[in-house]
């Protein structure tokens, strides 16, 4: 059997560590409890050092990425609506997962189905990486007796938020290389060209205009304090993060955050394309409203919009409709609101909400490539012109001297 190392805690708080072996790491952690221990850590010691999987830790746990778990989603529908049973299905889909922490937390889950426990109660003792709307609504299905609904519609919800988050992804994913381009272009100029031209004008005692003179203030800086420009990068979202720390501050960020121009409106389009899938797809399943609401204020990843929808919930707590304090709120366009007052009269609300995602999904497509063809000519004439007024800057002397002689 493998072995495992430990860090764990007792009730008094006292740490200690050692290795057990057993055959899975939960089957470690139960002999621990037994002995009135709680692990903090657990690592399989015969692994490598480069494939060792953090099975058990305190706020943390395995990580999947959105694309492999959006096809095990619907293959799991697929196998389960073909009559499959759920814990074979799964057992034979954690053969097949794409990476090793995967394998080992679906293993998991059908271990403990096997043991007798439901999907959704074996899926939330891995929150790193079944979301609390994948429990949510597993559990409302196993409740219901339309799992096998719920499954297609977790599939589609998945599919969608992956499709929605790969076009954002592509249109910032130019300006973002292209910006650390420039950057380290401006810093090579800086560091090893433009100083070799300054010997030589300073050898030559050539009287150098302003712009040439402030290009090299600017390249002695640099190579000088090459680790304050370093570090300066870095600086923006370190403020960023001391601000999210203060009380409203996250909010306030993510309502300038959607202010800004041209990406404002497809992060803002992005959010609202998420609140409409999610909520409605929540709506469907049954789950609770007041619930449904939570989850959804924290699924919309703007702490902005999440306020306003916390601000739904206080209002349908005292008795209002959903879509009157979305009225009130900027950030929620007339069309949404005026399209959740109709599914809410006429009780159709989970369509309505499907219709206005599948609107916004294909908002975002459409805009996102619209950026990408846009972006492209602009941020190669943002590079040219920096890079222009550089090499002008130190030619200009040269040109100068070449005039005298």
């Amino acid at each position: 059997m493998p072995k495992y190392g430990y860090k764990a805690v007792n009730s008094a708080g006292h740490a200690f560590s050692g290795v057990l072996e057993g055959a899975t790491d939960r089957q470690v952690a139960e002999q621990l409890k037994q002995q009135g221990l709680w692990v903090t850590k657990l690592v399989n010691h015969d692994k490598s050092i480069l494939h060792r999987d953090l099975s058990l830790s305190i706020g943390g746990g395995p990580k999947v990425k959105l694309e492999p778990f959006t096809v095990f989603c619907r293959q799991l529908a697929v196998m389960y609506r073909a009559g499959i049973r759920l814990v074979d299905a799964v057992g034979m889909l954690s053969e097949h997962a794409p990476s090793k922490p995967f394998r080992s937390v679906l293993a998991d889950i059908a271990e403990q189905l096997s043991d007798g426990k439901q999907f959704s109660a074996a899926a939330a003792s891995h929150p790193s990486v079944f979301s609390p709307i994948f429990i949510n609504m597993t559990k409302a299905g196993e409740m219901s007796g339309t799992l096998d609904e719920m499954l297609e519609r977790l599939a589609v919800y998945y599919e969608k938020e992956n499709k929605t988050k790969k076009k954002v992804q592509s249109a910032l994913v130019y300006p973002a290389i292209m910006s650390v381009v420039t950057v380290a272009v401006v810093i090579f100029m800086m560091i090893f060209v433009v100083p070799r031209y300054v010997q030589t004008f300073r050898d030559m005692g050539i009287e150098l205009p302003l712009s040439t003179r402030i290009v090299i203030a600017a390249s002695d800086f640099v190579s000088g304090y090459w680790y304050i420009v370093l570090a300066s990068l870095f600086l923006p979202k370190l403020i960023t993060a001391m601000i999210r720390r203060t009380d409203g501050g996250g909010t306030r960020l993510d309502y300038i955050k959607l202010k800004v121009p041209v990406f404002g409106k497809l992060w803002h389009k992005q959010a609202l394309a998420r609140f409409s899938r999610t909520f409605g797809s929540l709506f469907a399943a049954g789950v609770p409203i007041m619930e449904s609401l939570t989850l959804v204020s924290q699924v919309v990843a703007n702490e902005a919009i999440g306020s306003v929808i916390n601000r739904v919930k206080d209002g349908v707590m005292k008795g209002d409709t959903l879509s009157e304090p979305l009225r009130r709120s900027k950030l929620f366009p007339p069309m949404l609101v005026q399209m959740m007052t109709v599914g809410e009269q006429t009780g159709a609300l989970d369509g309505m909400l499907n219709k206005i995602a599948d609107f916004y999904e294909d908002d975002v497509d459409a805009m996102a490539d619209r950026l990408k063809s846009l972006l492209e000519p602009i941020m190669i004439l943002i590079i040219a012109g920096i890079v222009g007024v550089i090499v002008l800057a130190v030619m200009t002397p040269t040109f100068k001297l070449m005039q005298e002689m």
